[in-house]
C-alpha cells in the first residue's frame, strides 16, 4: 500500500521518536517536591500520614490495599513500590513538611508515548489543598514537556465518583466506561477512563499556572477563581 493510500484511509504519517522513561528525578513546585519513593526515609511518615493503624477505610476503599494497622504491613507496600518498574512511585513532600502521600506513574508505553498517574493517595492534611493540585500539573509538565509523551491517562473504580470530579476539574476528558475491567477486592470493576493529550496540554497548563498562583487565593487561603473558570475563559 502506497503513502497516498494509508494518508487517506489512516491520517498524515507520523514521525513519532518515542518518549523516555521517568528517570524520576525530583519534581519541585510552589507548594510541593515529589521524590523518589524511599522505604528508608519515608516509611514512617508515611505510615504517620495515612493515620497510622487509624487510618480512614474511605482512603484506601478504591486502591488494591490498604488500609494498614501496622507500620510492618506498610513498609511492605512500599517497598514493594520502591522495587518496581512499573508502576514508579514518587512521594509527595509538602515544602516544609514531612512526607503526606503518593503517587505513580504506570502503564508506561514510551513507544507510543502514552502514560498514566495512580495508585494516588493522599493524608488527611494535604486532601484538597493545592499541594494536590500541583502534584498533578507537575507530573503532566514532566511528561509532556520533559519526557515527550503523548498521552497522559487517569483511570478510575466507576464508583469512585470522587476521583472521576477530581479528573475533569484537573482537564483530563472522560473517555468511557470499560465493563468488566478487571477484579478488585474480590468485586468486578468497571473502570473509568479518563486522559488529556499533549494537543489540549497548553490550555490546561495555562489554567493550572494561574490557579496555582499565590494571587488566586485570599487572606484566607481560599481559590478566588476556580481551575475550570481558567480553562474555559
Amino acid at each position: 500500500m502506497d503513502d497516498a493510500y494509508l494518508d487517506a484511509e489512516l491520517g498524515p504519517a507520523l514521525t513519532y521518536p518515542g518518549a523516555s522513561v521517568p528517570p524520576m528525578t525530583p519534581l519541585e513546585g510552589r507548594y510541593v517536591r515529589l521524590e523518589k519513593l524511599d522505604p528508608e526515609k519515608h516509611t514512617a511518615a508515611l505510615f504517620a500520614a495515612q493515620d497510622g493503624p487509624n487510618a480512614d477505610p474511605r482512603t484506601w476503599l478504591y486502591m488494591t490495599n490498604g488500609p494498614f494497622a501496622s507500620e510492618e504491613a506498610f513498609r511492605e507496600y512500599t517497598e514493594r513500590f520502591a522495587a518496581s518498574s512499573d508502576p514508579l512511585a514518587y512521594t509527595v513532600i509538602p515544602v516544609g513538611g514531612d512526607p503526606a502521600g503518593i503517587i505513580t506513574y504506570l502503564r508506561i508505553d514510551a513507544t507510543n508515548g502514552s502514560i498514566e498517574i495512580g495508585h494516588i493517595w493522599y493524608g488527611a492534611g494535604i486532601q484538597r489543598s493545592p499541594i494536590t493540585t500541583e502534584v498533578v500539573y507537575l507530573t503532566a509538565k514532566h511528561a509532556f514537556e520533559d519526557l515527550g509523551y503523548r498521552r497522559f491517562e487517569w483511570k478510575c473504580h466507576n464508583r469512585n465518583e470522587r476521583s472521576k470530579r477530581a479528573a475533569v476539574r484537573f482537564g483530563f476528558q472522560p473517555e468511557g466506561i470499560f465493563r468488566n475491567h478487571i477484579i478488585a477486592r474480590g468485586r468486578n470493576r468497571d473502570t473509568a477512563w479518563f486522559a488529556m493529550t499533549v494537543e489540549d496540554w497548553p490550555v490546561i497548563k495555562a489554567a493550572f499556572e494561574a490557579w496555582l498562583d499565590s494571587a488566586n487565593f485570599d487572606a484566607n487561603g481560599q481559590q478566588i477563581q476556580t481551575l475550570e473558570s481558567f480553562r474555559s475563559s
